[in-house]
This record gives structure tokens, C-alpha cells and sequence, in this order.
């Protein structure tokens, strides 16, 4: 079993309850099981501001898929929920990213791990973080410190 984080936003339709879903489908694909989860955060847009916030979490999963096969799991969960890529930084009724896949590190035209933007955005660093208050990024460092980086980025926990 590996230990993969998955990020999730939303800022269309009803973001909750996507995110809700989807973390129901996360706990269901074969292969996979959702061990921790984060509250969700309120997170004003980056790039294309001029749309509503986005609701966000992290999903902690325990997986025996290969990184690849589970990113295909997310794309398809993405698409259920009708998904759209119309430019980046668009609206989305939902986004899942596969952040981190155990320690390893993986280049290839489909997947990047660690995700390669994580460590600039505050809506996956702080719920990171409540899952794991210690856990250090493969070459950028602990988490902690990198969240500090961010500290412009408007972001408020959901009670």
C-alpha cells in the first residue's frame, strides 16, 4: 500500500456536496481506501480571479494502484461530476489532484508528483497539514514553512 494525498476543490454548483462525493468515490475505487481527511477551506481564486471562491481539501488515501491508474480514477471521478477545461484557472464543478504518491517522485507527460504547484498554494499546504502537522515535500521542505510563504493567499477553515 502506498500513501497518496489528494487535493480537492470546487466553485461551481454545490461545492460540499461535490466534495462530499467525491471523497464517497475516492473510498470506493478498488484498490483504495481514504484514511484521513481534512476540513474543508474557503480559498479566494488564484490567476482567474473574477469568479466565486473555491471550497477545498485533502484526502489522505492508502492505495495499491500505480500513480498513473489512480490519476485516471481521479479523472474519471472529475468527469462524473462534469468536469470542463475550457482554459486554465477556469471554474470547475470539481478538481482532484494527486499531490503527493508515498516519497515518490515521478516526471511524465500525463503526471508530475509531488504535484509541481502545491508548494505555492495555501488551499492544499494548510489542509495538508492538518493531516500531517510534520510532513515535509520531496525537495521543497516541510510543508510548515512553505505555508508561510503563502501568507497572502486568503484562506479560512470551514466550521
Amino acid at each position: 500500500m502506498t500513501l497518496a494525498y489528494v487535493g480537492l476543490g470546487a466553485n461551481l454548483g454545490d461545492p460540499r456536496r461535490t466534495l462530499a462525493e467525491a471523497i464517497l468515490e475516492l473510498g470506493h475505487l478498488v484498490g483504495c481506501a481514504v484514511t484521513r481527511q481534512s476540513s474543508l477551506y474557503r480559498c479566494a481564486p488564484l490567476g482567474t480571479t473574477a469568479q466565486a471562491d473555491f471550497i477545498n481539501a485533502v484526502v489522505g488515501l492508502e492505495t495499491t494502484l500505480e500513480a498513473e491508474l489512480l490519476l485516471d480514477q481521479l479523472q474519471a471521478i472529475e468527469n462524473r461530476h462534469g468536469r470542463q477545461r475550457p482554459f486554465s484557472g477556469a471554474p470547475r464543478t470539481l478538481d482532484l489532484d494527486l499531490l503527493l504518491y508515498g516519497d515518490v517522485q515521478l516526471s511524465t507527460p500525463r503526471l508530475t508528483v509531488p504535484h509541481p504547484r502545491m508548494h505555492e498554494r495555501a488551499f492544499v499546504l494548510q489542509p495538508l497539514l492538518e493531516l500531517d502537522p510534520v510532513i515535509s515535500l520531496p525537495v521543497k521542505g516541510l510543508a510548515s514553512v512553505l505555508l508561510r510563504a503563502c501568507s497572502g493567499q486568503k484562506i479560512a477553515r470551514i466550521e
